[in-house]
């Protein structure tokens, strides 16, 4: 309920050139009563038995765009009909969001009790499971922004038409088998980023690259550059490559060095040596198929070369797919600080395939963890809860696990970023464990750990940090050291020198004025910016370290 489903039904039908029915008024004209009559003189039971028999008479006809009720997915025989007959879409929206939405809305017959907000947190969970046990798409209703949100789904119905294209072309034997015979993907998870003439989707799901309309799509030029390395493009380099050359694309391939220690100039210069030898235009379009090193580097090059040239992100690793792939920060790492050299620059889409993670180390996955885990911390206390909870499914790759993990935090990252696009303030928060997680890396040097084993490690230190400076107590700091552990990721630092740890962080994109700023957490859930006595920061790196 308040997801939006009769507004975005009603413009979706039109668009379609369909007729737009809404269960919920078919019932009230077929009965001659309203919705919170009927639960009030015959029950629910009742209700959901005239909603099913209508809904399967609604299902009968062509042409439609039909909005059910909220809780039509109950019944076991509607759910079966709603997916054989058509293509299910789920808009889907926050408690919170809901309740901004239909707090005040009496016709609301489930929320006319003294705890509305409870109750549609129980509705959530019942439903949850069913929604996507039967969504063809799933849609964040987050935005206010109506058509853009129709547009996304246009845009994914023309996926789904093209998918079902592909999958009629592979059965004939007479087809390339190469380019025919991936699976194609049963569901995608879409939301958008808002920032305006910027604003970009991300969409989530199994078997993406399978699917050889979705890249194909944001690519407006005859010529594209695809960016990997050595790791993945073994892997995945001619499953992006093959289908945009066999489209008449002119493709480009440049293979880096695989390891956080060549995201630096020498390889952005190879990128750009390999755009100019092959005369790229400005129309010419950037593709980062990797991890987040990739992606910074891609989109680095994209956003010089030409003084800007469109790209867009295939992030392949957990760690670009809940993070580094979202947002448009962009660039290289210098000997003296990470990440200081770069710039703001959004890409034309993201798009994360999970299937891609079965393929991830078990390190790479547990760096990607981290990331997850930092949202949490810092924003969304379920989050980090539900993290808590199933861990041992992430760590298992447990594929509906790591989907709600992606997805959340790429809800919670684009809510940030569209707030605060470049970093002027709220942004800064998503840099919690960072201050002394990028100490870690360029102490050691880049690549003796990987970013999100520096991030765990710096959260954990963080977070006793906060708790020095009276923010949290002991026992969030126990929550933190644990999960961090159970994700696989370090807790113990290296033993610099203090003097180190300073000049270290003292390069640091959030410091102003020479003074070192820490994210810390205040309680878990909420973010704290600020600078740290001396006394307690070296209590702090005398603890964590080792």
């Amino acid at each position: 309920m308040g997801a939006g489903k009769t507004t975005i039904g009603r413009i979706l039908a039109r668009k379609l050139g369909k007729r737009f029915i809404d269960s919920d008024h078919e019932i009230e004209a077929r009965t001659g009563a309203s919705i919170p009559w009927i639960f009030e003189i015959e029950g629910e039971d009742s209700f959901r038995r005239r909603e099913a028999e209508i809904i399967r008479d609604l299902c009968a006809e062509d042409g439609v765009v039909l909005a059910t009720g909220g809780g039509a997915v109950l019944d076991a025989q509607t759910r079966a009909i709603l997916a054989a007959r058509g293509t299910v879409i789920y808009l889907r929206a926050s408690v919170h969001s809901i309740m901004l939405r239909v707090s005040n809305d009496k016709s609301r017959p489930l929320l006319q009790t003294a705890d509305p907000r409870r109750r549609l947190e129980e509705l959530m969970a019942q439903r949850e499971p069913l929604y996507r046990e039967i969504a063809r798409l799933v849609i964040d209703t987050g935005r206010p922004n109506v058509q853009s949100m129709v547009q996304t789904i246009l845009d994914q119905l023309d996926l789904l038409e093209a998918a079902r294209l592909a999958q009629a072309l592979a059965s004939d034997p007479s087809m390339n088998a190469s380019t025919t015979s991936l699976p194609i993907p049963a569901s995608t998870f879409t939301l958008n980023v808002d920032l305006g003439e910027r604003s970009y989707p991300i969409a989530i799901g199994v078997n993406l690259l399978a699917d050889p309309a979705l890249l194909a799509r944001h690519v407006k030029s005859r010529r594209v550059a695809i960016v990997t390395n050595t790791t993945v493009a073994p892997l995945y380099l001619d499953t992006v490559a093959a289908p945009l050359r066999a489209a008449g694309l002119d493709v480009i391939e440049i293979i880096l060095p695989d390891g956080e220690q060549y995201k630096n100039h020498a390889s952005l210069m190879q990128i750009f040596d390999a755009l100019l030898a092959n005369k790229c235009d400005r129309k010419t379009t950037l593709v980062a198929l990797g991890g987040g090193v990739i992606g910074d580097l891609t989109g680095y090059a994209a956003a010089s070369y030409m003084r800007g040239v469109p790209f867009v992100q295939v992030p392949t690793t957990l760690l670009a797919q809940v993070d580094s792939s979202v947002g448009g920060k962009t660039g290289i790492n210098h000997p003296l600080g990470k990440n200081m050299i770069g710039a703001f620059y959004q890409p034309r889409a993201v798009l994360a395939d999970t299937a891609t993670l079965a393929t991830l180390p078990a390190r790479e996955l547990s760096a990607g963890l981290a990331e997850v885990i930092k949202h949490g911390a810092i924003i969304d206390l379920a989050l980090f809860e539900w993290v808590e909870r199933n861990i041992g499914k992430l760590m298992a790759r447990d594929q509906a696990a790591l989907a709600h993990a992606i997805a959340r935090s790429c809800e919670i990252k684009a809510e940030v970023v569209r707030q605060d696009e470049r970093e002027g303030g709220l942004r800064a928060i998503l840099n919690f464990g960072h201050t002394f997680g990028h100490a870690i890396e360029n102490g050691l040097g880049y690549g003796a750990w990987l970013h999100g084993e520096a991030v765990g490690c710096g959260m954990v230190m963080a977070a006793d940090l906060s708790r020095r400076m009276g923010l949290v107590d002991e026992a969030t700091v126990a929550r933190m050291r644990d999960l961090v552990a159970a994700a696989g990721l370090p807790t113990v630092a290296p033993k610099f020198s203090f003097e180190r740890w300073v000049e270290l962080m003292e390069v640091d994109k959030k410091n102003e004025g020479g003074a070192i700023k820490f994210i810390l957490l205040k309680p878990l859930g909420s973010p704290s910016i600020g600078g740290a006595p001396r006394e307690l920061l070296l209590e702090t790196l005398a603890a964590c370290s080792a």
